[in-house]
């Protein structure tokens, strides 16, 4: 089986269900933009840190792709002829989404009080990790201004919502796990730093 079939050569591509765009399409930017943040976090998988962790990235990168086919299919052709739906797959569920709050809840047991924005870094798992955040920050707003064109589950949207909250506990708590520092952003110390410098 060929991987390049060429039909993209001219700038468009499929939606499932044929429909053919361009691929800078808001859709195709939605849902590449979640590829792109599964990405980053098998690259936070793929580190040194609890099994755990890892075991719930698995999950939630398996709950992306579920949320990058809600984001491909055509809405006019989500229906079949015969009254079925055209992506015949568990959707993103209630129970998906308090996994993640039940997880946020369990690290948040370990870290100390938010009292500051905190600088992302610190250690490079932890960074990879807010990076992960930041991308999927990007996916939920390109993801909410599809929706507002063209209406999909809402619970793809609050999943991507909630994930951008888990991955910022997760960069906390890794910080926990692995001792690194969290540096707070406190504005009058930085203007301090700078005058120094």
């Amino acid at each position: 089986m060929k991987i390049y079939t060429k039909t993209g050569d001219k700038g468009t591509t499929a939606l499932f269900g044929g429909t053919r765009v361009p691929k800078h399409h808001i859709r195709i930017d939605s849902y590449g933009t979640v590829d792109e943040l599964n990405s980053y976090i098998g690259l936070i998988r793929d580190q040194e840190i609890n099994q755990l962790y890892k075991d719930i990235l698995i999950v939630i990168q398996d709950k992306l792709f579920t949320v990058g086919a809600i984001l491909a299919t055509d809405p006019e052709k989500a229906i079949l002829k015969n009254g079925k739906e055209r992506l015949n797959i568990n959707k993103i569920s209630d129970e998906d989404i308090v996994l993640l709050e039940q997880e946020m809840d369990i690290m948040n047991q370990d870290l100390p009080p938010m009292t500051h924005f905190v600088l992302p870094g610190g250690h490079q798992t932890v960074s990879f990790c807010h990076i992960a955040r930041t991308v999927c920050r990007r996916a939920e707003r390109l993801a909410s201004a599809l929706n507002d064109l063209e209406p999909f589950e809402a619970n793809a949207l609050t999943y991507l919502n909630r994930l951008s909250d888990y991955l910022f506990v997760l960069a906390r708590k890794l910080s926990h796990d692995l001792q690194a520092d969290e540096v707070k952003w406190i504005p009058e110390k930085s203007n301090k730093l700078y005058k120094a410098l």
